[in-house]
This record gives C-alpha cells, sequence and structure tokens, in this order.
C-alpha cells in the first residue's frame, strides 16, 4: 500500500509539473516594445558587452529582447563575444579553459553559452533571448556545426520559447530549420527581399537600417509578407523616431534607456 501510495505521488508530481511547463510556455508574453538591447544593455552602465550583467540590465529595463553572440572554441565549447578574437587570442583556435583565464572588464569570466541561456529564463518571461550564431572564420560547415550545438543546448534547457536565433550566413539559418521547424529565424545580411525571406521560411529582415532607408519598399513589402522587420544599430534619435514611425517590429540599439523613453512619449 505504501509503495502504491508513493508511487501515486511520484505519477501526479510529475503531471502536474509538465502542466506548469506547458502552461509557462503558452502564456509567455513578451514586453509591448520594440527595443532590443545590442550585446544587452552595457553603455550606460558601463558594463561589458555581452556580459551576464548587461543581459540582466536589458531584462530589468524591461526591453522586448537583447541581444548576444554565440562562437564555437576549438574544444567545441560555446561561448558569448562579439568579436571574433578574445583578449587577442583566435576563439575558434583556442580552448575554453585558456579563453576563461582572462576575466571581462567587472571581473566575470568569459560567459559561456550554458550559462548566458540560464541567466536570461532566470526571472524572466519578457525579454526575448536573441541568439546571433556567429559565421565560422573557419569553414561554413563548421557554422554549421554550431548551429545544432546550439540547438541541442536549447532543447536541453527547454529554452525555445524565449529564443530568436539570427546571423549573416543563410547556411546556419538554413541548418536552424532542418532541424526545428518552428524555430523563429530573421536574417541579417540585407541581400535578401521579404518575399524571399518568406518563401524560404524566414521570419525577419534584421537588417542595418540603412538597407530600409534605401529601399524602403521593402517595409511595405514585409508587413504585406508578414515577416518581422529589425533594422540594427540604431542610436541616433531622428533615425529612431523613423523606424518607430514606421511601425518596425524591433529597433536593436547600444541606447535601450533612450528608445524605451521615446516609445512612452
Amino acid at each position: 500500500m505504501k509503495k502504491y501510495l508513493a508511487l501515486l505521488v511520484v505519477a501526479i508530481t510529475f503531471i502536474a509539473s509538465c502542466s506548469v511547463t506547458k502552461k509557462n510556455t503558452s502564456t509567455m508574453k513578451f514586453a509591448d516594445n520594440p527595443v532590443v538591447a545590442h550585446r544587452g544593455a552595457f553603455k550606460k552602465n558601463n558594463l561589458p558587452e555581452n556580459s551576464i550583467a548587461s543581459l540582466k540590465q536589458a531584462i530589468a529595463l524591461g526591453c522586448t529582447g537583447s541581444e548576444f553572440d554565440v562562437w564555437m572554441t576549438a574544444d567545441d565549447s560555446l561561448v558569448i563575444h562579439h568579436d571574433p578574437d578574445y583578449n587577442k587570442l583566435d576563439i575558434e583556435k583556442t580552448s575554453f579553459n585558456q579563453l576563461r583565464e582572462t576575466p571581462l572588464a567587472n571581473g566575470e569570466k568569459l560567459p559561456s553559452l550554458r550559462e548566458y541561456l540560464l541567466a536570461g529564463m532566470e526571472n524572466n518571461t519578457k525579454t526575448r533571448l536573441v541568439l546571433e550564431i556567429k559565421p565560422s572564420r573557419i569553414t561554413a560547415q563548421r557554422g554549421r556545426a554550431v548551429a545544432d550545438k546550439v540547438l541541442q543546448l536549447v532543447r536541453e534547457l527547454k529554452a525555445e520559447p524565449m529564443i530568436v536565433y539570427i546571423s549573416f550566413d543563410y547556411g546556419i539559418l538554413d541548418q536552424l530549420r532542418k532541424n526545428d521547424p518552428k524555430a523563429i529565424l530573421q536574417y541579417l545580411n540585407g541581400d535578401h527581399s521579404p518575399e524571399q525571406l518568406k518563401a524560404e521560411t524566414i521570419q525577419g529582415a534584421d537588417y542595418h537600417y540603412s538597407v530600409f532607408r534605401s529601399k524602403p519598399q521593402w517595409i511595405d513589402e514585409a508587413k504585406k509578407n508578414k515577416i518581422q522587420l529589425n533594422a540594427w544599430t540604431v542610436n541616433d534619435t531622428t533615425d529612431m523616431k523613423w523606424l518607430l514611425n514606421s511601425k518596425f517590429d524591433f529597433i536593436t540599439t547600444n541606447e535601450p534607456e533612450k528608445l524605451l523613453e521615446l516609445t512612452k512619449n
């Protein structure tokens, strides 16, 4: 009898936990603003770019998204950094432990993707994690291998509802699409029209704002084809106002505080 009751308690607990997980996923509501903090909200408080501190600040501000960059080390670890080099070391040709020997300016260790995602998921129901996979400088195939490892980790952590994937490498986005048909993808390079993106099942045109200045017809084309509009990296007030008036879905900026204030006004 005791054994039966113990099994019953375990079963009920398992079902309840599944229900909670499902509910959290289905009711996730991101912040109702277009502000994506570029490499986190780092500038105003002089935080290191792509640090966990800058990510936490973006979440605290209530940004709808916080962008960060992923590379793979020589020993196949995934780390967060924008440039291909860290402390004058080529990330793709250096081991994870060697890269971690030098801390960021605020004392943090160079974040692994696992650490970064866990920090971004903690007490966060309003800020997307905008994950940029950097094209490999070694081979295009290596970039696709990075995409596979990233997707595997996102699934392990059950972080899928929080993630938007972006890349300059179309092959990386294609690899993600093959392995996860539900993944939210945005293309960065600015050389595909919204109609092309729709045909290739890419949900977003995440282009430098100058692309939209030179091809304003792509704004209407994107809206017609239900392609999300995102512009980077927008720090000037005039450009911010133009994009807000054009009703862009997302605006990526180093000045999230300024853009948030404009959205309020």
